[in-house]
């Protein structure tokens, strides 16, 4: 209950201060922060009691709504347009982030083995869709580049799941043979997870929009049964194994198909409530590692750098390569790709798994610190970041590809 109400008091205060604060920092920063500060402020306050399993729930909830949301909200005639960025950033792109933040976290952290290397860079893949909302939903970045990165942000934590599992299960595994293989996880994770989203999502968008033209449901109910449908797939991914990132994307596209009004009521109800569960994650994420800042190693927050730079930047200027992109493109493309919540996410899902491996404190240490430096470090360069590519977009000559109709 005092959380409750400290959390409340703080998104209260903010509301007051927002459009001011909001101009240099977005409101992920001002939350992480004040949960790294609430035990200084308040020395009482012990957060000791907040379960692992409940902090998992609540930041799972708060990604599978904010997926379904951002898939409402994607132009599917601009998608099918621009299928080529997607397709690259989610294909080669991701799979060089992993494979290149391995080589680097086997060549910071010799005490890893090549398994536990493999989790910290696929925990560290996936973008933030939550965080790099003031990218992609600025009118002064071309459409083809917010949706590109919207896309991939949708998606890309879903695709990394199979790869946390089968690491897992080679960690838990000695490295020697399991049954646990890749191609099966995909076939579980990703399949199975796309075949639950296009369920849910056809079969709710046809109910609503059928609802909508019989005129049984109301303009305000609309939002709120819409947004059952992502918690639908949150609670059949568990019973079916599958991913719930998947499922909650697919759902959004699916629905969206069937319901035209889709994309307009989900950005209702999240910018009535969605917004506030997000909050809470980072929130709480805070409040979580504020009593363990003394732990993070500098060398955790070098790894953090090179993560945020290097291991994202790189992969993304190659699987762009032949694209006709300009460079001004590619490093912002580059640079916006932020880690929040779907690292979060799967930084828990580890945790809950209690390893127990010499390792074990390096991987939480390397994620603590780079998922903090991305809240901070792209939260105050949002704002300058769009204002300087919007500059470069003026200056482009006629018919680029980031132009095209």
């Amino acid at each position: 209950m005092t959380f409750l109400a400290l959390f409340v008091a703080i998104v209260f205060l903010y509301s007051l201060v927002s459009e001011r604060v909001e101009r240099v920092a977005t409101a992920p920063v001002v939350f992480t922060m004040a949960g790294l500060l609430l035990p200084v402020v308040v020395p009482e306050f012990n957060a000791s009691g907040f379960e692992l399993t409940r902090f998992l729930w609540v930041a799972e909830a708060g990604l599978v709504l904010l997926l379904f949301t951002d898939a409402t909200r994607t132009d599917l005639s601009l998608l099918r347009k621009i299928r080529d960025l997607p397709a690259r950033l989610l294909g080669p792109g991701l799979l060089l982030t992993i494979a290149l933040g391995a080589v680097v976290a086997v060549f910071i952290f010799p005490n890893l083995s090549i398994w536990e290397a493999c989790l910290v860079a696929v925990i560290l893949a996936p973008t933030d869709a939550g965080l790099g909302q003031v990218v992609v939903e600025s009118p002064r970045v071309p459409a083809r580049i917010r949706q590109a990165l919207n896309v991939e942000a949708g998606l890309n934590d879903g695709l990394s799941v199979p790869f946390l599992l089968f690491f897992l299960a080679m960690l838990e595994a000695g490295g020697g043979s399991t049954d646990a293989t890749l191609t099966r996880f995909i076939g579980l994770q990703l399949g199975l997870g796309a075949l639950l989203g296009l369920g849910i999502g056809l079969g709710g968008g046809w109910l609503l929009q059928r609802a909508s033209r019989a005129g049984s449901l109301t303009e305000s109910f609309a939002p709120r049964g819409l947004i059952a449908l992502p918690f639908f797939c949150f609670v059949g991914a568990e019973r079916l194994q599958a991913s719930m990132f998947i499922a909650a994307f697919v759902a959004g596209l699916a629905a969206q198909r069937m319901f035209p009004g889709a994309g307009k009521h989900a950005v209702d109800f999240s910018e009535q409530s969605g917004q506030v569960l997000n909050l809470a994650v980072f929130f709480l994420f805070g409040l979580a590692i504020g009593r363990s800042l003394d732990l993070l190693s500098p060398i955790y927050f070098l790894y953090g750098i090179l993560s945020l730079t290097v291991i994202r930047m790189l992969p993304v200027a190659v699987a762009l390569l032949g694209a006709r992109l300009q460079r001004a493109t590619v490093v912002f493309m580059g640079w916006f790709g932020p880690r929040g919540l779907a690292s979060i996410v799967l930084g828990l899902l580890v945790v809950e798994r209690e390893l127990g491996t010499p390792g074990d404190p390096t991987i939480r240490g390397v994620v603590v610190a780079t998922i903090l430096m991305s809240i901070v470090l792209h939260g105050v360069s949002a704002q300058p970041g769009i204002a300087w590519y919007a500059g470069k977009v003026r200056a482009f000559p006629p018919g680029v590809p980031e132009l095209a109709e």
